[in-house]
């Protein structure tokens, strides 16, 4: 193969899938300066309380695992995040079903739950996936037993508000519903360093507002709503994840960042695809992601300016809420 033909092959769908392979490996093998202090980001305002809680167990002694597992059990455990955990707005039926998944870049594992129901911590029941078994996802009345099986206590996920909801569109004509369309997709991601180069990758969400019942988005999906690799970097996403998933868009970015690109770039890099394989994609559709590398340099953006991202950044003891740009 001669020059011109090596670099049309590496522009092609398959060459760059090979490249980011390779880019992977070669980026393991040279040191990375590291942060030499942690970071937490997260999605969204709720992920702020989330952020400062990961810290806060990672300052006591915790993994990294443990802080962003438990740093996410936040937004899980408040009844005012409508689109997580306890209090999430339920599917056409009235069941609140999650979908939750942790990652570990070192060991290159996930665990992950979907449809998940009567737990309220998701994401504390994909942990005891990755470490109590040799599989990486649980789903339906399987994830439910596995977690009574590992003391989990069953409980109500409907709050007053969320169940006066739910019977208000059910009473609502014509209304909107997935065979069509809905509203409330925000998940709580979240990506993390040790501050030595270590990443950690989780999300968990309710999903979709009056979805249909086992209807699963990118969020408990490894490499499309969460992804984690030490070498690379670790990144995340959140909006429809319907559209998210078809595009795998959390090892999209980390394969990016793999070849060289920052975390910023890297977000920009993913969303410009998208953009370009689909213009519709540019204005109506919710699409937003969040990364980091292991020096612990990070990354946000959204497609456009009518579903913009604050995210939350935990970094050398202070919290903040930051506005993502839009790239459309």
């Amino acid at each position: 193969m001669d020059s011109s033909d090596r670099r049309t092959f590496i522009k092609s769908v398959t060459g760059a899938a090979l490249v980011a392979a390779a880019d992977l490996s070669a980026a393991g093998s040279s040191s990375v300066a590291a942060s030499g202090s942690p970071v937490f980001l997260s999605t969204w305002k709720h992920g702020q309380p989330a952020n400062e809680r990961a810290a806060e167990v990672f300052r006591n002694g915790g993994s990294l695992l443990d802080a962003v597992e438990k740093g996410i059990n936040v937004p899980e455990n408040d009844p005012n995040v409508t689109s997580v955990g306890y209090g999430g707005l339920p599917n056409a039926e009235g069941e609140v079903e999650l979908d939750a998944a942790i990652m570990d870049g070192t060991r290159h594992r996930a665990g992950a739950v979907c449809s998940l129901h009567s737990i309220k911590n998701p994401i504390s029941v994909a942990r005891l996936v990755l470490e109590k078994t040799r599989h990486t996802t649980l789903a339906g009345g399987g994830a439910f037993r596995f977690a009574l099986e590992m003391g989990f206590q069953p409980e109500q996920l409907l709050t007053p508000q969320s169940l006066e909801a739910w019977l208000k569109w059910k009473a609502t004509p014509n209304r909107p519903s997935f065979w069509l369309t809905a509203e409330n997709h925000d998940t709580i991601g979240m990506v993390a360093t040790d501050g030595r180069g270590h990443m950690v990758s989780g999300c968990s969400t309710s999903g979709l507002a009056w979805k249909l019942p086992g209807r699963v988005g990118d969020s408990p999906l490894v490499g499309c709503g969460v992804y984690a690799d030490d070498n690379a970097g670790a990144a995340s996403a959140t909006g429809d994840g319907d559209l998210m998933t078809n595009y795998c868009t959390s090892v999209s970015i980390v394969h990016s960042m793999a070849r060289g690109a920052s975390p910023q770039e890297a977000c920009e890099e993913l969303l410009r695809h998208m953009a370009q394989t689909d213009p519709r994609n540019r204005q109506g559709d919710q699409i937003c992601v969040i990364a980091m590398n292991p020096r612990g340099e990070i990354g946000a953006a959204s497609m456009n300016a009518q579903f913009k991202l604050t995210y939350a950044l935990w970094r050398d003891g202070e919290s903040r809420l930051l506005e993502a740009p839009a790239l459309y």
